[in-house]
């Protein structure tokens, strides 16, 4: 019963429909409080001054306090006004009334909040459930066979070449948890738990050795492979069944915290990521073990993840995806990354920046890198631009793409995961070139 509750849909659908529609009744009721014209300028006041407390305080949480990681989206600055104005009319139903105004004036308040809440999450659209906005994954575990290690060879004619789907095959791919869960015996980073999206042709008899994708999704956020899962059930649809494995694992620890994805007092990210999930990968996943198969990829704040580690470790990961990425780690923040992590150290600092890499390990002779970027993600895109033009510069084979219509949302993180996916089908072997 609670997982019902938990994946109940909350960006589409009956149940936002009834949410906004009762915030929508309630608001009028509130309105209709009194008549006259000392009413009607007492409710203009009072929403008036609702708005400008709630564009206050989404301007300190942006610009003061940075607690969103950059700038937020333009429902963000409508939905938490809306919230406020509607707030204050309540509170001001609590004088003078009766008790049962009262009591819908007071649970207005929760019921303005939460509609504002939901408001937003729709349109970013990166928690499609209930449970995910809360951070509560519903998905269930995954057993993981241990690949044949006589079979380990990387096959010498492409895939989509080779590969012929048995009958019954199974029309969509499988998600859940890792059962058993990615060891962190290495790094003891404490990561939650990873997930991994198995593709059609993964989930047969005699399934062939697939690529690898690492992939890490923003913050806040979740290990959450049903966005990755989604794209290449598509493409796997195309292209008889073939599909990356895709494990989707947390470089964060908590959602509300940012530990850079390096090894620092906030915890051993990169020891975690190149000693204990790679490793465990390899062996534990039946995957192609070659760089030309395996890639990094990121959304966000893991897009900035996905640059540096494509960066710093090509002779394991022959191809990065960065979607709509952060630029370098703590980009939001650096002065206070500077201060606090690095001690002042700028040249530290700057040596842990994917672009600085780069220019330091080029010529990258055999790496490719796909960044994509929402074309209205205006707080994104200069930073995505700049890290495809030093990977580019780099000597990496460097796809640069605009994701039409799209901020830092949903619709970014799945075009981006299309178009990369679409140059890397070849490079892959799944489809031809």
């Amino acid at each position: 019963m609670l997982d019902l509750l938990l994946d109940i849909n909350v960006v589409e659908g009956p149940f936002l429909i009834a949410v906004y529609v009762l915030a929508a009744t309630v608001f009028v009721y509130l309105l209709g409080r009194s008549v006259g014209w000392s009413w009607v300028l007492a409710v203009i006041v009072l929403l008036i001054v609702g708005a400008i407390i709630g564009v206050a305080l989404v301007w300190i949480a942006v610009n003061l306090l940075d607690l969103f990681g950059g700038p937020v989206n333009e429902e963000t600055w409508f939905w938490v006004p809306a919230a406020f104005a509607g707030i204050a009319l309540a509170i001001w139903n609590l004088w003078r009334s009766r008790w049962w105004r009262k009591l819908i004036a007071v649970l207005a308040v929760p019921l303005f909040a939460a509609t504002a809440a939901l408001g937003i999450n729709a349109a970013y659209g990166l928690n499609p459930t209930l449970g995910s906005m809360l951070h509560i994954s519903t998905a269930d575990p995954i057993p993981v066979p241990t690949p044949d290690p006589a079979d380990a060879t990387d096959p010498l004619e492409p895939l989509y070449a080779t590969w012929t789907p048995p009958a019954g095959m199974p029309e969509r791919g499988r998600i859940g948890t890792v059962e058993g869960g990615v060891p962190n015996t290495v790094s003891g980073f404490p990561a939650r738990p990873a997930q991994l999206y198995l593709p059609p042709a993964a989930l047969v008899e005699e399934a062939p050795r697939l690529p690898l994708v690492i992939m890490m999704m923003g913050q806040p956020g979740d290990p959450d492979a049903s966005f990755i899962g989604g794209v290449l059930d598509r493409f796997a649809a195309d292209h008889d069944g073939l599909a990356p494995i895709a494990l989707v694992v947390d470089q964060l620890g908590d959602p509300a915290n940012d530990p850079l994805c390096l090894d620092t007092e906030l915890g051993q990210v990169e020891t975690y990521l190149m000693q204990d999930v790679v490793p465990w990968a390899k062996q534990h996943l039946d995957v192609l073990q070659g760089r030309t198969y395996t890639t990094v990829a990121g959304y966000s704040n893991g897009g900035g993840c996905a640059a540096y580690f494509g960066a710093k470790y090509p002779e394991v990961f022959g191809n990065l995806l960065a979607v709509s990425p952060v630029e370098y780690a703590g980009a939001e923040r650096p002065d206070e990354v500077l201060r606090e992590i690095f001690n002042g150290d700028q040249a530290a600092y700057d040596a842990v920046k994917p672009a600085t890499i780069m220019a330091a390990k080029a010529p990258y002779t055999d790496t490719t890198a796909v960044v994509t970027v929402g074309a209205d993600d205006g707080a994104f895109r200069p930073a995505a631009e700049r890290l495809a033009e030093a990977a580019g510069a780099a000597g990496m084979t460097t796809t640069f793409f605009e994701v039409p219509g799209a901020d830092h949302d949903a619709g970014a993180l799945e075009g981006g995961l299309e178009e990369g996916f679409r140059v890397l089908y070849p490079r892959f072997g799944l489809a031809a070139p």
